[in-house]
């Protein structure tokens, strides 16, 4: 196991059009980044402005990586984090909406709408979770 990370960071993956296409697939080489991204340190969480969503990460085995879910706050972010007594900052997020990113920090991946077992999004987060994480 690598040695771990100058700022191991609680980071925040978005749920639809991240890491599932609209027809539900799983975007390829999540489970790989995530369990990379525990092994090296950090924590995951999954948030989603549709609610919390154990059943994905229980449809894709995802749950030993995953430390929990939450509900995503859909505007005023951190205000809403804050009126919520939110348990978690988040530190790094990747979400396909740039709003997100922008007040947070993170990476900006480009929707999955459609399945494409040639997507390297996930790898592009990975790398740069890295080069953040010093």
């Amino acid at each position: 196991m690598p040695p771990a990370p100058d700022h191991p960071m609680n980071i925040f993956f978005d749920v639809d059009l991240t890491i599932i296409s609209e027809d539900g697939t799983l975007r390829p080489r999540v489970p790989e980044v995530f369990r990379r991204l525990v092994e090296d340190g950090h924590k995951v969480y999954l948030w989603s402005g549709n609610g919390i969503r154990w059943p994905v990460v229980d449809r894709f085995g995802l749950r030993e990586w995953v430390s929990d879910c939450f509900f995503k706050p859909l505007y005023d972010h951190r205000q809403a984090l804050a009126r919520q007594g939110f348990p978690v900052h988040p530190d790094f997020c990747v979400d396909d909406y740039p709003e997100v990113v922008t007040e947070f920090g993170g990476v900006h991946v480009l929707p999955y709408g459609e399945p494409d077992p040639g997507d390297q999004e996930m790898v592009r987060v990975y790398e740069t979770v890295r080069a953040w994480a010093g």
